[in-house]
């Protein structure tokens, strides 16, 4: 798990850093360029194309330099192309342009004529994170050139132009892959961005989690490796019991296929037992499409501490008794699953926020958020701090759907999670997320690990599914993945 440290407190990071393992900046700067260029060597579409390096004057232009001079030892066509005399430029910048091989082409801004073939790759170390301001000058032009040209493009770090924790304003490098080092800066994962930043690969450069966790961060990265450090461990005496037993309410007339997704889904995500309180008129279809569900009557209503975990929302329509809702948050004392309908119910009667259970996990979608909270957000990144500042509020967790689906909790932190991809963009793939994350609240686990396990199963989930169907892929093909997402993830 990666903090994502402010753009702010990089340099004093690296400092910090270089003074703790006594090493010098350049060193970490060899790390740097090293990382990239492990990764650029694993990317067999790339050999033998010619490479062109735009190196800026700052430190960016520095991991330019030094990758320039890692590449030549593997690829013969390499140019690299300066803004400012060396002299100008910083000191490790300096020092990798003097180990520069005689066997790299440099060109100077000024000549250069950016006649670059379509089958070549640019590499962009124009600016890094600390730019602050619009691009302007021969930077902007450069940029606007390089957009133009039709061939692959990589950042080194941070595409040149976008601030690193803030909103891009004028223009900026538009990157088919993005190499950022040790942590995704918070600009990379904001959809403003999605443009610019193309597939956000993180390299590792050996600075510990441990030693980021200094520098304050409440916002972190979640990855694959991290997520069986989450997961609780079931032995061969286990029973169906211990598995869980969940209830799901939702699926009003014509909307049941909402509650069959999310109940499949808790099944293939362990619950022991799934039941769901639907629509009477719907109980057929469900108890045909899915026969190891049970359907809950007003018995099951009545006695809800029975349960382990509670989903509510899928499906459920907007003519639900909101006496009858507020009731269920009143009776229930544990913490619940709240999404879809269930949501919006709570925007048209604020009223019934302050009874939901401490510890419930709400899963709106972006304008199922803004609905929620009264408010239209200007971009992404006031949305973040609208929704952390609402979990702290209520004590509750909120899981915003979307790309890198992000946590915010009662005690202000924030995880990005970095599994799934675009073809999850389907009906019913939220009711889905619905049933895996009341899966595992219902096995034992605690808020948070239920949220952070259930969207990065889904995410996976997802990748899985359209491995095979693309575009095709729908909400019943995540669900069937589930199961998989124990092998990737080497849980038991």
């Amino acid at each position: 798990m990666l903090s994502i440290i402010s753009g702010q407190r990089v340099s004093e990071l690296d400092s910090s850093y270089i003074n703790e393992q006594d090493i010098t900046s350049w060193d970490l700067m060899e790390r740097a360029a090293n990382s990239f260029c492990n990764w650029f060597g694993r990317m067999q579409n790339f050999k033998g194309k010619p490479i062109f390096i735009f190196a800026g004057p700052g430190n960016n232009g520095g991991d330019g330099v030094a990758i320039a001079r890692i590449l030549s030892g593997n690829y013969l066509d390499i140019h690299l192309i300066v803004f400012e005399e060396v002299a100008n430029c910083s000191k490790d910048f300096q020092i990798n342009f003097k180990k520069l091989p005689s066997t790299i082409n440099i060109h100077t801004i000024e000549s250069f004529s950016f006649n670059i073939q379509d089958n070549a790759i640019v590499i962009d170390g124009i600016f890094g994170v600390g730019i602050n301001r619009p691009v302007g000058g021969k930077f902007k032009q450069a940029i606007e050139e390089i957009n133009k040209i039709k061939c692959l493009k990589i950042a080194i770090d941070i595409p040149s132009g976008i601030p690193s924790d803030g909103i891009l304003e004028g223009i900026a490098f538009v990157a088919d892959y993005t190499v950022t080092f040790q942590f995704p800066k918070l600009s990379l994962l904001l959809p403003e961005h999605a443009e610019f930043t193309g597939e956000v690969y993180v390299a590792d450069i050996g600075i510990s989690d441990g030693f980021l966790e200094n520098f304050g961060s409440q916002k972190y990265y979640l990855q694959q490796k991290d997520i069986k450090s989450f997961h609780k461990y079931f032995h061969k005496f286990s029973h169906k019991g211990d598995f869980g037993r969940v209830l799901l309410i939702g699926g009003s007339k014509g909307k049941v296929g909402a509650i069959v997704l999310a109940s499949t889904a808790a099944l293939r995500t362990g619950s022991g037992l799934v039941h769901a309180y639907i629509d009477e008129s719907e109980r057929v279809i469900l108890q045909s499409t899915a026969p190891e569900v049970m359907v809950a009557g007003k018995e099951e209503i009545e006695s809800l501490e029975n349960f382990d975990a509670i989903g509510i929302g899928p499906g459920w329509g907007q003519e639900v008794d909101l006496a009858f809702y507020g009731n269920l948050l009143k009776t229930y004392h544990k913490p619940m699953v709240i999404d879809a309908d269930g949501i919006n119910l709570l925007a048209t009667d604020p009223d019934l926020i302050p009874l939901i259970p401490k510890g419930s996990i709400l899963t709106p979608h972006i304008k199922e958020f803004q609905r929620l909270i009264g408010s239209v957000s200007a971009n992404h990144l006031e949305r973040l701090q609208m929704a952390k500042d609402f979990a702290v509020q209520y004590g509750l967790y909120l899981v915003l759907k979307g790309a890198y689906t992000t946590i915010s909790c009662p005690d202000g932190k924030q995880f990005f999670n970095s599994s799934g991809n675009q073809y999850m963009a389907t009906a019913g793939s939220g009711d889905v997320l619905t049933g895996i994350i009341t899966s595992f609240l219902g096995q034992g686990y605690s808020s948070l690990n239920a949220s952070i396990c259930g969207v990065f199963h889904h995410g996976l989930a997802g990748e899985l599914a359209s491995l095979e169907n693309k575009r095709g892929t729908i909400a019943s093909d995540i669900v069937k993945s589930i199961p998989k997402t124990y092998t990737e993830l080497d849980i038991g």
